[in-house]
């Protein structure tokens, strides 16, 4: 196989410019703030990811001091050219084999400036954009937090939920955070959050694997920090997946994955289909 270097734009979208201490200054920001970087990845995502472009602004850009990179698998659709109206620099995957989801965030990662890295799915957005950035700006200032990771509280699409889904949502978030409470950690990939110092002495996410990748890098992650899981910070989700195979043969495969990570050291599932 032949390695190929991805590709990397920088747009700028909504920079003003780069100081010489590294930190990006948007109007009304101090240099010195603690910059915020949001990693997208994404792969063959033109139907949904157009709509970040109206929750990724650049007067929230501004407001809170944060950077949008999008991490593109190699997609040949339209993401990429819907993407570059928000995306402050744009990864695109070169190489021949398919890129699993730990590759492209931690392709995103790479070029991130920022102090703090918040990983969130291309189909995936804060229900509230200034509560959101508001604790993050706060935790990311802040010099006695007790912890360095945050896992997320994961709700459905609301004009998608039904009575199935906000029964499964409740338990979840609750098995996510009694999970975080003994210190096995855990957060659903949807939105993980941690500050970049920390994911870079843990290395990252663990590119080979392809499925629960985000239970593999949080249980990690709990080894050395403290993992809070808040449910101030809500974030929406598509519910294709369930829609697709239902509740019970994706918890299955979570269960499965997670089992096999823990004692083998690696993904149950060979490939985690696309669900578009």
């Amino acid at each position: 196989m032949v390695y190929q270097e991805p590709e990397i734009r920088q747009t700028f979208t909504n920079i003003e410019n780069k100081s010489n201490d590294g930190y990006f200054n948007y109007n009304g920001q101090s240099a010195k703030s603690k910059l915020i970087s949001i990693v997208i990845p994404a792969f063959q995502e033109e139907k949904i990811i157009g709509q970040l472009k109206q929750i990724y602004t650049a007067e929230i850009k501004k407001k809170f001091h944060f950077e949008v990179i999008l991490s593109d698998g190699g997609s040949n659709d339209k993401t990429v050219e819907f993407a570059s109206s928000f995306a402050d620099k744009i990864v695109i995957h070169k190489g021949q084999h398919r890129q699993t989801i730990s590759e492209g965030r931690n392709k995103g990662a790479e070029v991130a400036t920022g102090d703090v890295l918040v990983f969130i799915n291309a189909d995936t957005y804060p229900q509230d954009v200034n509560i959101f950035f508001t604790y993050i700006r706060q935790w990311a200032e802040s010099k006695n937090s007790s912890f360095d990771a945050i896992a997320c509280y994961v709700l459905g699409f609301p004009n998608e939920m039904t009575k199935s889904d906000r029964l499964f949502y409740t338990i979840h978030n609750a098995y996510v955070s009694f999970l975080n409470k003994i210190h096995l950690g855990m957060g659903r990939g949807e939105c993980q959050i941690v500050k970049k110092e920390l994911f870079q002495k843990v290395n990252g996410y663990n590119p080979s694997i392809v499925a629960g990748e985000d239970f593999d890098l949080f249980r990690r992650l709990s080894k050395f920090t403290k993992i809070k899981f808040e449910p101030k910070l809500v974030v929406l989700e598509s519910p294709r997946r369930f829609r697709k195979y239902g509740y019970f043969k994706t918890i299955w495969f979570w269960i499965l994955n997670s089992i096999s990570i823990i004692i083998l050291g690696k993904s149950y599932s060979k490939e985690w289909e696309a669900i578009r």
